[in-house]
């Protein structure tokens, strides 16, 4: 697997490794994660106080830790509140607001309910992450992409469409087990079991029913993304001269990038979410077939609520991407600056070990 160098000239000669590479995405993921969690609980929490028959048993709902979204299995709960399930726990008194559902849940079940949820979710996102960011630049350095050169735009959308799919295509059978495992509460040993169960009966591509909607979906933001990000990334770099961007100049890219992508692929946000909803609640009642082919859905859509419902939620998804983005490409960016130094430091000191040797 080849080493990543510096994009421009001047960096030439400086390597920075897959393993710091993952370091760093890894690092990232979970500062995402652990920062944009309590904004998706308390979303969660609002939604089964105004809503509580969409999170009856056998439905879906879809988790976002800040780095992709996951079906969720809702469960039965029991009145008492310490063994209902988090997102159906009730309090004294209904939630009034955004800042009113922090307020009662800090007070009323402690700080660390804000980050109800988030460890299975985490167990499947940060390995994803780490894969996809490392994939990219992987990809990136293989075309010797150059920031400095204005013809090599294509390169990042390439790398990161890429870098998508395998990473989609990784995850999404574990994520279907998964949301099998949780809305029949079965234990990680028998995770083995409900894979061969699976495959037995609905073959081993069952396992990655609802692939496509994703990847018509993640691909194109992917691609998106790192074309806005990395043309950002070139202007800034261009204009300060400076050879690294700053975390704040990273932080305000990534957001821009993140909300460019978020607008433009709203439509296939929209139909993704409601196959993967209809195909977890499929799985976990274990009815009968339906079509959610992306057609099917555009069809339905069109029908029923007419052709704004395409475009749905956008100040929501917003709000959810741009920060999430934000945070995991400027923490990412960070660290590989910080590899980057410690192994041009390392570099310059061999240059002086050597001359000191060779000296007569």
């Amino acid at each position: 697997m080849p080493q990543t160098e510096a994009a421009c000239p001047r960096h030439r000669g400086v390597m920075i490794t897959p393993v710091q590479q993952m370091v760093s995405s890894c690092t990232g993921a979970i500062l995402t994660s652990v920062l944009v969690t309590p904004l998706d609980v308390v979303k969660i929490r609002l939604q089964a106080q105004k809503k509580p028959s969409a999170f009856s048993r056998g439905k879906c709902f879809l988790y976002c830790n800040g780095l992709m979204d996951h079906m969720c299995a809702c469960l039965n709960g029991s009145t008492q509140v310490t063994q209902q399930t988090w997102y159906k726990k009730p309090l004294p008194a209904p939630f009034s607001g955004t800042m009113d559902a922090f307020m009662k849940i800090i007070r009323y079940e402690g700080v660390s309910s804000l980050w109800s949820g988030l460890p299975p979710t985490l167990v499947m996102a940060v390995p994803a992450t780490v894969v996809y960011f490392t994939c990219y630049e992987q990809l990136k350095a293989a075309m010797q992409y150059n920031e400095c050169c204005s013809y090599d735009w294509w390169k990042p959308m390439t790398a990161g469409a890429i870098a998508r799919v395998w990473a989609a295509s990784l995850i999404s059978p574990v994520e279907l087990v998964r949301t099998k495992m949780q809305s029949a509460q079965l234990t990680y040993q028998a995770v083995g079991q409900a894979i061969n169960n699976t495959i037995k009966t609905q073959g081993v591509f069952s396992l990655w029913r609802g692939l496509g909607p994703t990847l018509l979906r993640d691909v194109p933001f992917s691609a998106l993304y790192w074309l806005s990000y990395e043309t950002m990334k070139a202007e800034v770099l261009r204009t300060t001269g400076s050879p690294e961007l700053s975390f704040s100049e990273s932080f305000v890219a990534g957001a821009g990038a993140g909300t460019v992508a978020a607008i433009l692929t709203l439509p296939f946000d929209v139909i993704k979410t409601h196959r993967q909803v209809e195909l977890g609640e499929q799985v976990i009642t274990g009815g009968k077939k339906v079509s959610t082919s992306t057609l099917f859905l555009i069809k339905k859509l069109y029908l029923t609520q007419g052709f704004h419902a395409l475009f749905t939620g956008l100040a929501p998804r917003i709000i959810k991407v741009a920060p999430a983005c934000a945070i995991m490409i400027s923490s990412y960016e960070f660290f590989k600056t910080l590899f980057y130094n410690r192994n041009l430091q390392q570099a310059q000191d061999l240059e002086v070990e050597c001359d000191i040797t060779l000296q007569p």
